[in-house]
């Protein structure tokens, strides 16, 4: 089969690989749709704590089984899955308390094992669920950002009535944007330095945007989500939190970088703030939740390219125009 291949030092490389087989417990799925995010970028330049290399890179998607192994109850070939790219141990005390991401035995599909940018991917059969009759395989993989997203709301009170603003309208943003504003925030704002993707916020649902430095209010913020992974981000965030405000960060910061943070704040305006990684038990309530969303894969998705243009749909993630990319495994 064919399938991309990062060695960790910045190289992509499509390979001959061995087709997978399903082991005991598994299946072997070809994926239709699957996405790019920023631990993909992060993962393409080796910069990844726990990317393991050389890897095949593809954490959210979709696609089609093709083999099942010879223990798995419930699935047959040609059924239509998407994919919790999440493999916890399930025993250890962090699966026990729900929080699976947190396992120390994780091993994510795409990241710490070969993942879905390939004609053919082995995954277990526990982490897989049937797409919604008539769900769209673009749709199925946003399915993965979209369970992020809700576990991150599962970390903080309700967003109802709060003052939001989304840092970055990347896809995560985006639909942040989109999740606040069904849960009846009050406001929704969103600051972000590419004047087309603060248009595509707009078309999310957002109230305002404004690029980095336009927003001058402090201190007026219930709810910050940073959304974009830079440091300056979190910073801004921390100085527009109101009393008792939030900040929820979500963004993939690099390990290497670090702010300043002045502890009487945290006193003084009883701050509270609140990490969200990857998306623990939320992947089957976001299978569901997807279909409250129409045409999500026809505004979110902007670019799609087949095995061959890895490195180009990386240089169209990282642009100022792209929503979501796509990877089309099949073509």
């Amino acid at each position: 089969m064919r399938a991309v291949v990062l060695d960790g030092q910045g190289t992509a490389k499509v390979e001959e690989l061995p087709d997978p087989e399903p082991g005991a417990d598994g299946l072997v799925v070809a994926p239709v749709a699957v996405g790019i995010c920023g631990t993909d970028l992060h993962l393409a330049h080796g910069d990844y704590p726990t990317g393991r290399f050389p890897v095949v890179p593809g954490h959210e998607f979709s696609g089609t089984v093709v083999k099942v192994g010879p223990e798995v109850k419930g699935f047959a070939p040609g059924d239509r899955v998407c994919v919790d790219p999440n493999v916890a141990c399930g025993a250890c005390e962090q699966c026990r308390a729900g929080a699976t991401n947190l396992c120390p035995d994780l091993v994510p599909i795409g990241v710490g094992a070969d993942g879905a940018c390939a004609e053919l991917v082995r995954v277990p059969a526990k982490v897989v669920y049937r797409l919604p009759d008539g769900l769209d395989f673009a749709t199925g993989a946003l399915v993965e950002p979209l369970a992020c997203v809700l576990h991150a709301a599962s970390r903080i009170r309700p967003i109802k009535d709060q003052r939001v603003l989304v840092y970055g309208a990347g896809s995560i943003g985006l639909l942040a944007v989109a999740y606040a504003r069904a849960q009846g925030a009050s406001t929704v704002d969103v600051i972000e330095p590419s004047a087309v993707r603060r248009g595509a916020a707009v078309e999310f649902g957002a109230d305002a945007v404004h690029a980095p430095g336009e927003r001058p209010a402090r201190h007026d913020v219930d709810l910050a989500i940073e959304a974009s992974g830079h440091p300056t981000a979190v910073s801004d965030a921390l100085d527009r939190l109101a009393k008792r405000g939030t900040l929820l960060q979500m963004g993939v910061v690099s390990p290497e970088s670090a702010i300043n943070l002045f502890p009487y704040d945290l006193f003084d305006r009883e701050l509270s703030l609140v990490g969200s990684q990857s998306l623990a038990t939320a992947f089957p309530d976001a299978v569901r939740a997807v279909l409250d969303l129409p045409r999500l894969s026809e505004r979110m998705v902007t670019h799609t390219f087949g095995l061959k243009d890895y490195t180009a749909a990386l240089e169209a993630a990282r642009s100022d125009t792209a929503r979501k990319v796509h990877i089309l495994p099949q073509q």
